[in-house]
């Protein structure tokens, strides 16, 4: 019996991976596919979709789709700078001042 599950634990783990595969080749993804791609709730997508904070597209006005390719662009908006970036900037700001003097 033990066997039996662990057999079907890792069949699907196996079906699971291949789902994660296929998504990876689509440039269309549709609504459940989004959230999985995008690791958020249905119900976050909804809010983000009615807020027009998320690209995607509504052809027939009910199903969403969305791009793969624009939800990845969408997810690395807003990067934040490490502090050593943010140090070279400033000694590199401090610089051509001193330079324009």
């Amino acid at each position: 019996m033990a066997n039996e599950n662990l057999i079907l634990d890792k069949l699907t783990e196996i079906a699971n991976k291949l789902d994660e595969q296929n998504m990876l080749q689509k440039t269309v993804l549709n609504f459940n596919e989004a959230c999985k791609f995008l690791d958020v709730s249905p119900s976050h997508l909804y809010k983000l979709t009615s807020a027009r904070q998320v690209p995607h597209f509504c052809p027939q006005g009910k199903k969403l789709y969305f791009k793969r390719e624009e939800l990845s662009q969408w997810l690395l908006r807003n990067r934040q700078s490490t502090k050593a970036e943010t140090a070279e900037l400033v000694d590199n700001e401090l610089a051509g001042r001193k330079r324009s003097k």
